[in-house]
C-alpha cells in the first residue's frame, strides 16, 4: 500500500489480526524491567570499580550496547526512506530501543570520568610538548584533533544528532498512533534521508573518536564501518530475542511472526557477511601495505592471547553462523534463531574487546623494519602468541559484567519503553502489509 492509502483503524486491525494486543498489561513485565536494571546497574559498577581494567571493560560493554542502540535509529531510517512494509510491526521495537539514548548519554559520565585512564595516551600534555621526555610527534601532530576540549565537543554533538534524531521518529510514530495521519509517514521518509547521512557520519566519527583514538598512532578509514558492521548485527539478535521474549510473554501472537523472524535472519546473515568483508578488507589492506604505523595494530593482537580470540572471531563471528544460518529451516525454526541470537550478541562482546582491549591494555607497540617489511616489537618484553590461558589471565569475571550489566540495563530500559506506547504502530498506512506479509 502507499502513504496516500486509507489510514487502518483499530477496528480493522482486529479484522486482520484478532489475536494482536496493542498495549501491554497495566502492571505487566514491571518485575523484569526493574529486575534488569537493578541487576545490570550492579554487574556494571562491580566491572568498572573491581574488573581488572574497570574503565576499559566499561568501554567494551557501552560501546557494544551503544552499537545496538544507535543501529536500532539506522534500522528505523533505513525502513522510513525505503517505505518497507514488512517491518512496520517491527519497527516500533526498534523506535523504543531509540528511547534509550537520551539514558545511554547519562552511561557516558564513567567514561568521562576514566577519560585520562582511557585515552591517556593522547590526552596528556607531555606527550604534546616539544623537548619534553615523553613527547611524540605523531600525537603532537593529531593534537588538533585530538584534545580533551574538542573532543567532549564532538560527544556534544554526536549525541545531539542522536537524541534528536530518535525522538523525532518515535514521536512522530507514537502521534500517528492518534491522529492516523498518512501524511507523517511520508514526514519521516523525507526527514530519514539527511537522518541518514548525519547518522553514518556520527557513527563513524565516534567509533575514531571513542575506539581508535586508544592507539593513536594507528588509523584506519574503514574501522567506522566494521563497527557499525558489527553493531547492527547485534541489533537484529537483539530484536530477535526481546520478540521472543514477548511473544512468550503473549505479546505479539501474530504481528511478529515466523515470517518477520525469517527475514530477520536473512539480514544476520547478511550483515555477519558484511562484517567479515569489512574486516578482511581492512587487514588485508594493511598486510599487503606493509606500513609500520598501521601493522603495529594487529601486533598488538597476536600476543598475550589476543591472537587465540582473533581465531575465535573468525569461527564464532563467520565460519559457525554462516553454517548454521544458511538454513531456510534454521530461521523458521523457533529455537535455531534464537540460539544464533545469543551467539551473535556472545562473539559481538569479544569483538569489542578485541577491538579496545590490546590498545590499552598494552600500549603502542614500535615496528622495525626487517626482512619481509614491518616486524613488530614484542610490547612488554613477551616474545610469545600466547594462548587462551593467558587471555584469561589477563580478565576478570568483573571485567565481563561490564557487557552483560549496560545489555541488561539497555534491555530493561527498552522494555520500559514498550510499556509505554502501543507495541505496534496501529494505524500506519502499511500495517495491513506487515501482518500479512509472507516470505515465498
Amino acid at each position: 500500500m502507499t502513504a496516500t492509502a486509507t489510514p487502518t483503524t483499530a477496528r480493522s486491525l482486529q479484522q486482520i489480526a484478532p489475536n494482536v494486543t496493542s498495549k501491554v498489561k497495566d502492571g505487566d513485565l514491571v518485575t523484569a524491567q526493574k529486575g534488569l536494571i537493578g541487576v545490570g546497574v550492579v554487574l556494571a559498577l562491580l566491572g568498572y570499580f573491581l574488573g581488572k581494567h574497570g574503565e576499559l571493560s566499561y568501554l567494551v560493554g557501552y560501546m557494544g550496547v551503544l552499537g545496538i542502540a544507535l543501529c536500532a535509529l539506522f534500522f528505523t531510517m533505513i525502513q522510513h526512506i525505503t517505505r518497507a512494509g514488512w517491518s512496520v510491526s517491527v519497527r516500533r521495537l526498534a523506535e523504543n530501543m531509540t528511547g534509550t539514548l537520551p539514558f545511554m548519554l547519562l552511561l557516558f559520565i564513567p567514561i568521562i570520568i576514566g577519560f585520562g585512564e582511557i585515552f591517556g595516551h593522547w590526552s596528556h600534555k607531555w606527550n604534546l610538548e616539544k623537548g619534553a621526555e615523553g613527547y611524540d610527534a605523531i600525537i603532537a601532530g593529531k593534537s588538533s584533533y585530538l584534545n580533551p576540549t574538542f573532543f567532549f565537543v564532538r560527544v556534544a554533538i554526536y549525541f545531539a544528532i542522536w537524541i534528536g534524531l530518535a525522538t523525532f521518529f518515535r514521536k512522530q510514530s507514537i502521534k500517528q498512533d492518534e491522529s492516523g495521519d498518512p501524511a507523517i509517514s511520508m514526514k519521516m521518509s523525507r526527514v530519514a534521508a539527511p537522518g541518514l547521512l548525519l547518522f553514518a557520519l556520527s557513527i563513524t566519527f565516534a567509533a575514531f573518536d571513542w575506539i581508535m583514538s586508544i592507539d593513536p598512532h594507528w588509523f584506519s578509514t574503514i574501522f567506522g564501518i566494521t563497527y557499525f558492521a558489527g553493531g547492527f548485527m547485534s541489533f537484529l539478535a537483539f530484536t530477535i530475542l526481546l520478540s521472543k521474549w514477548l511473544n512468550a510473554k503473549g505479546y505479539y501472537k501474530e504481528a511478529i511472526n515466523t515470517e518477520h523472524y525469517h527475514d530477520l535472519g536473512k539480514l544476520m546473515f547478511s550483515f555477519m557477511i558484511f562484517w567479515t568483508y569489512t574486516n578482511f578488507s581492512q587487514y588485508m589492506l594493511i598486510w599487503y601495505a606493509n606500513l609500520p604505523e598501521e601493522t603495529q595494530w594487529f601486533s598488538h593482537r597476536a600476543i598475550h592471547g589476543w591472537g587465540t580470540i582473533g581465531t575465535v572471531l573468525i569461527i564464532g563471528h563467520f565460519l559457525f553462523p554462516f553454517i548454521f544460518l544458511l538454513s531456510r529451516n534454521v530461521k523458521r525454526h523457533k529455537l535455531g534463531l534464537p540460539i544464533g541470537a545469543v551467539a551473535m550478541l556472545l562473539v559481538h562482546c569479544l569483538d569489542m574487546q578485541f577491538l579496545i582491549l590490546p590498545s590499552g591494555l598494552h600500549g603502542h607497540v614500535e615496528a622495525h623494519g626487517g626482512d619481509g617489511g614491518a616486524v613488530a616489537a614484542i610490547a612488554d618484553g613477551h616474545d610469545g602468541a600466547g594462548g587462551f590461558s593467558e587471555y584469561l589471565g589477563q580478565i576478570s569475571w568483573a571485567d565481563y559484567g561490564c557487557f552483560i550489566g549496560l545489555l541488561m540495563v539497555f534491555a530493561g530500559l527498552t522494555i520500559m519503553n514498550v510499556r509505554r506506547t502501543n507495541l505496534i504502530p496501529l494505524r500506519d498506512p502499511r500495517l495491513s502489509e506487515s501482518i500479512n506479509f509472507e516470505n515465498f
